[in-house]
């Protein structure tokens, strides 16, 4: 089965949140642990066990475990078990992004049934030239998993670059056209991350065929109401990420607050 597939299915059963993994300082004051391997194991394979049967998809943010080396990885390759084992998809937060047999070998790490660290998906910067991810692409699509390629972040610096003139379309929409042309010969396996917290996402998204995923929900500001006026026809495509405004309140306050968000998201995505 194809990550697409894969995706559907399992947002059709449990609906279109992704909860952002991100055991960062302040999330681990908030749970009041140790900002140590054993606080940040707490953490994130808490958030697994807490909610894991009820959330679509997780995106651990790679950063925060390999913060604490060798050990913080190895949470992080716990944390991937657990949220497989929950049932739900995982995508990886790392935005690798190379050339040759550099990215050859970033694939390696992630994607395929013997990588070392595999998660279902996981996010790529395609500022090498979208050309340069085809090794990752090729290994996700034998290997039936995803990736989600930078186009358009939820961070105000990143206009600077993605919205800048690429020959009479912004460097955004090259990706978008770019990918969803690889998406037809790729099993639609190849998403995009465009932030939930703009007004204008700087980019004409009709026509893409696969998964967008829309971090900034909650803490940056971006709300689930707000996203038609930024997506429009593309609203079938889009998976909502919350993180901070998920996990950032207090171990007792990551349940509830994943069901509301989960509930809104079912009224208001269609």
């Amino acid at each position: 089965m194809s990550y697409a597939e894969r995706l559907q299915r399992i947002t059709t059963e449990r609906g279109r949140l992704c909860v952002g993994i991100d055991p960062m300082p302040s999330v681990l004051d908030a749970w009041g642990l140790p900002h140590d391997v054993s606080g940040l194991e707490a953490c994130a394979r808490g958030i697994v066990e807490q909610i894991g049967q009820e959330v679509a998809v997780f995106k651990p943010q790679s950063a925060f475990f390999e913060a604490f080396g060798s050990r913080g990885v190895a949470v992080l390759e716990r944390v991937l078990e657990d949220i497989s084992a929950a049932g739900a998809l995982s995508i990886l937060d790392v935005k690798r992004g190379d050339i040759g047999s550099s990215m050859a070998g970033y694939a390696a790490a992630f994607l395929g049934d013997d990588a070392p660290i595999r998660a279902d998906a996981i996010t790529l910067s395609p500022y090498l030239g979208v050309g340069s991810l085809q090794p990752a692409i090729d290994a996700a699509v034998a290997g039936g998993q995803g990736l989600y390629v930078l186009a358009r972040t939820s961070n105000p610096d990143g206009a600077t670059i993605q919205l800048a003139d690429a020959g009479g379309h912004t460097v955004a929409q090259h990706v978008v056209d770019t990918i969803t042309e690889l998406n037809t010969v790729s099993d639609h396996a190849v998403g995009l991350v465009v932030g939930g917290t703009h007004a204008d996402s700087g980019c004409n998204l009709e026509a893409f065929n696969a998964s967008i995923l829309v971090p900034g929900i909650g803490a940056q500001g971006g709300t689930i109401e707000g996203l038609t006026p930024i997506f429009g026809d593309a609203m079938r495509h889009v998976l909502p990420t919350a993180s901070r405004g998920v996990i950032g309140h207090g171990v007792d306050k990551v349940a509830p607050l994943a069901r509301q968000l989960v509930s809104e998201v079912a009224s208001r995505l269609v």
